[in-house]
């Protein structure tokens, strides 16, 4: 049951924006699986989902690449505790980090995969992110500042 279960949520989350457990657990219910919001909270975290903007500007549940969340966890963690600023130029970002700090922090947005992310090149304190589109910038801006917070 498990298995169908998380196999449906993956599902849900392509086909729809879901950007609330809540949300994902009426999805569920609407697809005949009883849950609770502590089943669909278990999910999440076994599943690695991850909260990402999307193209309409809000925020929405993905699935990652399996990778271990233990270091995603940590990389999440480094990039909060060492990002400082997060600035634009066209379709650049460029995000400053404490001394020594930016490989760290670029390892973790490569890891993410996120959506618009072409590839990012870190110096000592400097990443600098190319973004598919400027037109995608402004939204990946907010993304990456209000995952520093």
């Amino acid at each position: 049951m498990r298995y169908s279960r998380q196999n449906k949520i993956l599902e849900i989350i392509k086909e729809n924006e879901v950007d609330t457990q809540e949300r994902l657990a009426e999805l569920l219910k609407d697809s005949g699986f009883d849950v609770t919001q502590a089943t669909v909270s278990r999910d999440i975290k076994e599943l690695q989902l991850i909260k990402t903007l999307s193209q309409s500007g809000k925020y929405k549940y993905i699935a990652t690449d399996n990778f271990d969340s233990n270091i995603t966890d940590r990389l999440i963690n480094i990039f909060r505790e060492t990002v400082q600023s997060v600035d634009s130029a066209a379709n650049l970002i460029i995000i400053k980090t404490l001394s020594g700090c930016a490989n760290a922090a670029a390892e973790g947005i490569d890891s993410l995969h996120f959506p618009h992310v072409v590839g990012s090149i870190a110096g000592d304190n400097t990443v600098l992110v190319i973004i598919d589109d400027a037109e995608n910038t402004s939204s990946m801006v907010a993304h990456f500042s209000e995952l520093a917070k």
